[in-house]
């Protein structure tokens, strides 16, 4: 007859004390492990089988956080280089300051006053500065040349992460249409019998205009290009701008000045809004200057603008007339540097 106690006796008699012991070590841990290998969050760890669908959820990889942090607009504006494109106002034609500026053999007119020199000081621009506005210059120049210099649109890169930029007034004649208004002989035109060439000349540039701004983005992707409108240049006082301007003539000019800061509007607008849509890095922005002077222009008691200077031998305005003065240039600067800071006014889509 054997009882709960015979087997552990009969294992001892065959095995001696020591081999009872391990026989009751063997019997536990059999015991411990049979119920949690019967589970199947265990079976699952363990053997890697019997492993529902949770159990997959639970062991997925750590979810960190990957967001992006985007730049803000300075950021984006000074990642790169900074480069300064553009005609005559960019140039600083006009904001002569020292014997170098008036060198004959400066053909672009670039001047130690112009508003270039105060945003790039504002700023530090992690691959540098260049300037390379020329006076006279228009869309086709930027494209392709002037005075002997290679296209201002070759200036820039991937590396460009601003640019800034002026262009438009000699595409529709401006300095034409007031050699017009200012030398009023016998033979010559009435002032504001110019509007239908002006009207033209928009229109081309209307056309003109967009492609060069795509061109510019194109070779630099991630720049945000800041394209300046035009100031008001008369203060609409008579006698106020010089001898030959009077009040009708001021007021016609200033609104030809606002009809052309509307157009260069609308296609910088178009142009950020392609970018956006896109979803591309750069911006195309637009900086209302056309109060820039407002209280100092040409003729005032402190004037920001040229006011006329008359070569008399060719009887026509000399180039500095009616541009801003280094002081004029700094209240641009002034509007260039609040619009770096500001931004475009959307979200720009670059990250780090």
């Amino acid at each position: 007859m054997t009882g709960p106690g015979t087997w552990p006796r009969r294992v001892r008699d065959r095995l001696g004390d020591r081999g009872l012991a391990i026989a009751l070590l063997l019997v536990f841990v059999a015991a411990a492990i049979t119920p949690l290998v019967a589970l199947p969050a265990v079976r699952c760890e363990v053997f890697g089988k019997g492993c529902p669908r949770t159990i997959h959820t639970l062991r997925a990889e750590p979810v960190t956080s990957t967001a992006a942090v985007r730049l803000t607009p300075v950021e984006a504006a000074t990642q790169g280089a900074y480069v300064a494109l553009g005609d005559s106002y960019s140039s600083g034609l006009g904001a002569e300051i020292t014997a170098a500026d008036r060198n004959p053999l400066n053909r672009c007119h670039r001047t130690s006053g112009a508003y270039y020199h105060e945003v790039a000081k504002a700023f530090r621009f992690a691959r540098g500065t260049a300037f390379w506005a020329c006076a006279g210059a228009t869309t086709a120049d930027v494209l392709h040349g002037k005075s002997g210099e290679p296209a201002q649109l070759g200036r820039v890169d991937r590396n460009t992460s601003l640019i800034t930029l002026s262009i438009g007034g000699n595409d529709v004649g401006f300095s034409r249409v007031l050699a017009g208004c200012v030398v009023k002989l016998p033979w010559s035109r009435n002032c504001q019998d110019q509007g239908g060439d002006i009207a033209a000349r928009m229109a081309q540039l209307r056309r003109t205009l967009p492609g060069l701004l795509e061109k510019i983005t194109d070779r630099a992707p991630r720049a945000r290009v800041i394209v300046m409108g035009y100031p008001r240049l008369f203060s609409e006082v008579d006698n106020a701008a010089g001898d030959n301007i009077d009040v009708a003539d001021q007021r016609w000019l200033n609104a030809r000045a606002r009809d052309l800061n509307q157009l260069i509007r609308q296609a910088v607008r178009e142009a950020d809004e392609r970018l956006a849509a896109t979803g591309a890095a750069g911006s195309v922005e637009f900086v209302d200057a056309y109060n820039a002077v407002a209280g100092h222009e040409a003729g005032s008691s402190d004037p920001y603008m040229n006011g006329l200077s008359l070569n008399l031998s060719a009887l026509a305005a000399e180039p500095r007339s009616f541009h801003p003065t280094a002081k004029g240039h700094r209240a641009l600067a002034a509007l260039f540097v609040e619009q770096i800071r500001n931004g475009p006014g959307r979200p720009l889509n670059q990250f780090r």
